[in-house]
């Protein structure tokens, strides 16, 4: 199949259907304060999985295969099951991440989503970020531009069977970032758990003004144009940026490593990212990284 954008659109209105259901499903268990009563397991690096986690992905990756029988699925909750020997020749598969933000999801800070990648040749060409708590849906498709819906679950319910991609086009709102205004505090999105290394990253600015926020809609607060840079200087997975950076990348921003160029989706055992800087004004002076000690 040759991913043209045209294609890809088409993938929109079932990604957004699906992505809700996830997100309602996630939604059922946190407002019955399951989270609180559910058994909170550690995984083998340490990060928590909850019901809610395992729930999301069986429904997402369900419903992907039949979507694209043919295009391979990594999910972090079944990622264990792909051995990299079996994956690590991939050129397009779908990327998941079911609940990402799931410490946000435990503390009830609503601070959470789900994402939904598809990769092809190392990049991310479609990607689809759905805020359950707040109900906010973004979608991209690579060079075609960058969209949010609000209120998702209420606009789809109201339709009968599937979207149509004329009917979800008609009430998305573009996004697209800003450029950095000298005249103002520079936004810089942070992790409610920000380390020392983001705090010496702030330091270059002569003024900061931080919003903090859980999960990818950090990366999507810079789409929309209502931050100027999230850095992320901490470990981070394919699956937590992926459909994000997407989103970003169509509003125009970047998503930029060390040496300036943007993260690739290459297949490795770990699965895991270098440091990186989702900026909304890639031509900005960035400061450079700081340097582990």
């Amino acid at each position: 199949m040759d991913l043209t954008p045209s294609v890809l659109r088409q993938f929109l209105p079932a990604l957004a259907e699906i992505s809700c259901a996830a997100g309602n499903e996630i939604m059922r268990i946190y407002q019955n304060h399951l989270c609180h009563d559910c058994e909170v397991e550690q995984k083998s690096d340490g990060t928590p999985v909850t019901e809610a986690d395992k729930r999301a992905d069986q429904m997402i990756s369900e419903h992907l295969a039949r979507l694209t029988p043919d295009i391979p699925i990594i999910s972090e909750e079944s990622v264990f099951e792909v051995p990299f020997e079996k994956r690590h020749a991939w050129s397009r598969y779908w990327l998941i991440d079911p609940l990402d933000g799931t410490k946000e999801f435990i503390e009830k800070t609503g601070e959470f989503s789900v994402n939904i990648a598809l990769i092809d040749r190392h990049h991310p060409c479609l990607g689809v970020v759905y805020a359950p708590a707040s109900e906010d849906l973004y979608l991209a498709v690579k060079g075609e531009g960058a969209y949010k819906l609000s209120a998702a679950p209420r606009f789809l319910d109201q339709q009968q069977g599937r979207l149509s991609e004329a009917s979800l086009f008609a009430d998305l709102k573009p996004i697209s970032c800003d450029r950095v205004d000298q005249n103002r505090p520079m936004r810089v999105a942070v992790s409610r758990r920000h380390g020392a290394l983001s705090q010496r990253y702030f330091s270059a600015f002569d003024r900061v003004h931080k919003i903090k926020m859980g999960s990818a809609l950090k990366t999507c607060l810079v789409a929309e144009g209502r931050a100027d840079v999230y850095p992320r200087f901490g470990p981070t997975s394919l699956w937590d940026t992926a459909a994000s950076q997407c989103v970003l990348e169509a509003a125009g921003g970047a998503v930029l490593n060390a040496a300036g160029h943007a993260l690739e989706y290459v297949q490795t055992e770990s699965l895991l990212n270098p440091f990186f800087i989702a900026v909304g004004d890639p031509d900005y002076p960035w400061p450079t990284f700081p340097e582990v000690l």
